[in-house]
């Protein structure tokens, strides 16, 4: 492996080694030059690609530039490229065999990681119908193989063989884990040898077997002893893949992964996990014939095939045996780091196989239900509804969501997913395996990503608790509806039924929107800690408003009173401009009518004479008639009209009755200075100091002795038994006679005066 290229025996490879350090040291003057400029690579390249180029090492520009050499080697003449090519595979076939403990092996390279396998169940088929090459699919017809996969397998493996050899979909048997004893991602061993032993009383052939050791979701590792032992027993082939396979490089290798070496093959992705870019994946495969081979596919005497190894062949050259080990080494220790961590953290459970062996780290946020048993799915009480299970799942599954989504954006260089299980639900998986080494995580990124997950905690918790008691009180105020959204992670969803709401149709409703509209501008304006938001996103439903999550212990019977009543005086405010317009107009009309049959009655009572010009003077002279001053005011409030003499004879405006403001809520909370909406009081907590608390107290006790003594006057103001406007009994005689002398006809109807906002 530490074979420098200028000792190398054949000239051609002595050449090619010589125009290599000549690359690698215009490559380092050319970074050493951008370094001093400050400049980036990537800003040098025009288009979407710019700032896009993340870095790749020295390491990933050796195995980008094993490609333009290929394509200058293959210019050679046809006997010296023969040589190359064939030192190149064979070499590093051997270097990937005894770093990763596969004796006597051949490799065939992929760019796709399932080609590998294909290949491979093309060689079992061949080797399995001796008469497949000249009968083709009869020899199939007459016994149909099968192939076995997990039911942990990554998805659209089995989908993607059968397109690729051909074969109908009945041809896959899927493999179901554990359910009893053992991990639930394990495949289970029993059931495996009864279906193969059903398969062959019907006819069938058992072919392959795909096992994993480290499955596409959270890395658990197959049983692959026993299951070695099983195929050999029925003569099918044994195939190997996942990410544990990497741990083969390292000097201690867990049992059940150190039984792949004994498989008939083995698919390697080195890519991922030595962060070279551009580099095929490998299958070791053990077979006597090569003819065999060679009609799979697996060997090829082709040249330009052969070259697939060059990239991977510069880049283990470059890094040694030694720098293999160490990036592996370093992935796995990240992970048993992680692990450690989380094992200290309150509400985080570890889904893990094996601690000592599994570089993957999945893990998820839970809360232990009352009665419930501390594992990773929360086991409800026997007095617990379904129903309020299912719903705590939900919740949890959307709350671990939006963690992943944070810590993702919070540590990029962690390479966190998250991904749904079947039994499990919504986790975060933590595999340096797969992305340490192309993204540079480091064990301060580990316990960055720790203390950020802890600070998330109290969100969480809190949130969770919230939930149950705000669906509680908004099921009990009304006029509002709670909507159950498994996807939202906040305290939930609510919305406002207005009168006009149709309560049985879910689409989109005008008047609801504009009313929600409304609701979410005057609820962001409060400028609480929680977050409000207008959904869903689909347009065609209803709105609703979401709350967001809470960080702090929050009053929900405030907070959902202060949506219901601002909700409602946005209905009225809205109902009320709606109908102006029609009151208007009938108001308009009235008074024309009005004003014609006052203009009748003074012909009336004027005579006709003095409707004629010359004589309606002379006598107007003589008799002059005294006018009455009527007129008419609109009232808006109330919709009519009213007489304006009372105005006109004692020359002043009745103020009328004034109209009843809009109710709030029934409950006034008051706060200490500076505290914010929707927030708990602090008294009696013992997060207050003593000098703090006390002057707070003292504080609170003043605006609630000054409340109540507005109160008790507000009550005395409203009492039947003496107005405050009322004169005392001894003036009540004085003022009486006065009153009903300046009382006119039509006073017996007060205007109601119009509220200041419509004026």
């Amino acid at each position: 492996m530490d074979v420098s290229l200028d000792k190398i025996a054949d000239p051609a490879l002595a050449e090619m080694g010589k125009n290599l350090k000549e690359a690698m040291k215009m490559l380092e003057d050319s970074q050493r030059t951008e370094e001093e400029n400050g400049k980036k690579l990537s800003g040098d390249i025009p288009g979407p690609l710019q700032g896009r180029i993340q870095n790749i090492g020295e390491q990933g520009h050796i195995a980008l530039l094993g490609h333009s050499l290929g394509a200058y080697i293959s210019t050679l003449d046809k006997e010296r490229l023969r040589k190359l090519t064939t030192r190149i595979l064979s070499d590093t076939t051997l270097w990937l065999c005894r770093i990763f403990r596969y004796e006597n092996g051949c490799a065939y390279f992929h760019e796709d990681e399932r080609e590998g396998l294909a290949k491979i169940c093309r060689l079992a088929i061949h080797s399995r119908y001796e008469d497949f090459v000249v009968d083709g699919f009869n020899v199939l017809y007459n016994k149909k193989p099968v192939i076995y996969l997990s039911a942990a397998a990554r998805p659209g493996l089995g989908q993607y063989l059968c397109n690729q050899l051909g074969l109908p979909f009945p041809c896959l048997s899927r493999v179901p884990c554990n359910t009893m004893f053992g991990s639930q991602h394990q495949m289970d061993v029993a059931l495996l040898e009864k279906l193969i032993k059903d398969d062959i009383e019907r006819g069938k052939l058992p072919l392959l077997l795909v096992a994993n050791a480290g499955t596409a979701a959270v890395g658990h590792t197959d049983k692959i002893g026993r299951l070695k032992e099983l195929c050999e027993q029925y003569g099918i082939w044994l195939h190997v893949e996942g990410v544990n396979l990497a741990t083969l490089a390292l000097g201690y290798v867990s049992s059940s992964v150190l039984a792949a070496t004994k498989c008939d093959s083995m698919t390697l992705t080195p890519g991922p996990w030595l962060g070279l870019p551009a580099v095929p994946a490998v299958t070791l495969y053990k077979h006597d014939d090569p003819a065999l081979t060679l009609v799979a596919g697996l060997t090829s005497n082709k040249p330009a095939d052969k070259l697939r190894a060059l990239p991977l062949w510069l880049s283990l050259q470059y890094l040694g045996l030694d720098g293999i080990v160490e990036r592996i080494k370093h992935a796995c220790q990240l992970s048993q780091r992680l692990q450690e961590s989380l094992k200290k953290v309150n509400h985080i459970k570890i889904l893990v196989e094996d601690e000592l062996s599994s570089p993957v780290v999945v893990f998820r946020f839970f809360q232990e239900l009352p009665g419930s048993d501390p594992v990773l799915k929360t086991v409800p009480a026997p007095n617990m509804a379904p129903s309020t299970v299912g719903r705590e799942g939900h919740s949890c599954d959307a709350l671990n969501r939006w963690l992943g989504e944070q810590l993702k954006q919070l540590v990029p260089v962690s390479g966190l997913t998250v991904m749904d299980l079947e039994a499990e639900g919504v986790c975060v998986r933590f595999s340096p395996l797969t992305t340490a080494a192309v993204l540079g995580t480091r064990g301060e990124d580990v316990d960055q990503l720790v203390a950020c997950i802890e600070s998330r905690l109290p969100v969480l918790t809190c949130t969770l608790q919230l939930r149950e008691e705000f669906k509680q009180e908004v099921t009990r105020t009304a006029g509002l509806l709670h909507v159950d959204d498994p996807n939202w992670p906040g305290i939930g969803v609510v919305r406002y039924e207005h009168a006009t709401d149709d309560k049985n149709s879910l689409k989109l409703d005008p008047e609801g929107g504009k009313i929600h509209a409304g609701l979410l501008k005057k609820l962001n304006e409060l400028e609480s800690d929680l977050t409000f938001k207008m959904g869903p996103e689909y347009k065609s439903m209803k709105s609703c408003i979401y709350i967001g999550m809470a960080s702090d212990d929050i009053d929900i019977p405030e907070l959902v009173e202060t949506i219901a009543v601002t909700a409602r005086e946005i209905e009225e405010n809205s109902r009320l401009l709606e109908n102006m317009t029609e009151v208007v107009r009938k108001g308009i009309q009235e008074a024309q009518v009005q004003l014609q049959k006052a203009n009748e009655e003074r012909l009336l009572e004027e005579g006709v004479l003095r409707q004629i010009p010359v004589v309606g003077s002379v006598l107007n002279w003589f008799s002059p008639v005294q006018p009455s001053q009527k007129g008419r005011t609109f009232n808006l409030t109330a919709g009519s009209l009213e007489s304006t003499e009372h105005t006109y004879v004692y020359k002043v405006q009745d103020t009328g009755v004034t109209p009843p403001q809009t109710p709030s809520g029934t409950r006034t909370k008051l706060r200490f200075p500076g505290q914010k909406p929707f927030k708990k009081s602090l008294r009696g907590s013992d997060a207050l100091s003593e000098t703090s608390s006390v002057s707070h107290i003292e504080d609170l006790e003043k605006m609630e002795h000054l409340s109540s003594g507005q109160e008790q006057e507000a009550l005395e103001a409203n009492s039947p038994e003496q107005h405050p406007g009322a004169p005392a009994p001894q003036e009540a005689e004085q003022t009486g006679t006065f009153q009903n002398r300046a009382q006119g006809p039509e006073d017996d109807r007060p205007q109601v005066e119009e509220p200041e906002n419509l004026r």
